[in-house]
């Protein structure tokens, strides 16, 4: 599903504009990635939980060299499914 599809739905289930409904969305985001930047978790009970993970740095290997690399410590952000997303999935 991409955004324009998000919003078409949005807007059909509560009534609202396709603007509005854009306008919630957007909202919707900046305050999750807001809350990340802060190194925030953000949860949305039966849903799920969205947070930073910090990856160390570490040493690697070039896949056409074969040389050593070295690839710096990093945040990342993470989705963890709630119960009640896992549950709807598996059916």
């Amino acid at each position: 599903m991409t955004k324009e599809q998000m919003i078409e739905h949005i807007s059909t289930t509560t009534d609202i504009s396709k603007r509005q409904a854009a306008d919630a969305l957007d909202a919707f985001m900046s305050g999750i990635t807001m809350q990340l930047q802060k190194d925030e978790k953000v949860s949305f009970a039966g849903f799920g939980t969205f947070s930073i993970s910090h990856r160390k740095a570490r040493t690697g290997r070039n896949p056409q060299t074969g040389a050593a690399i070295q690839i710096p410590a990093s945040k990342v952000p993470v989705f963890k499914a709630g119960k009640h997303l896992k549950d709807a999935v598996k059916k």
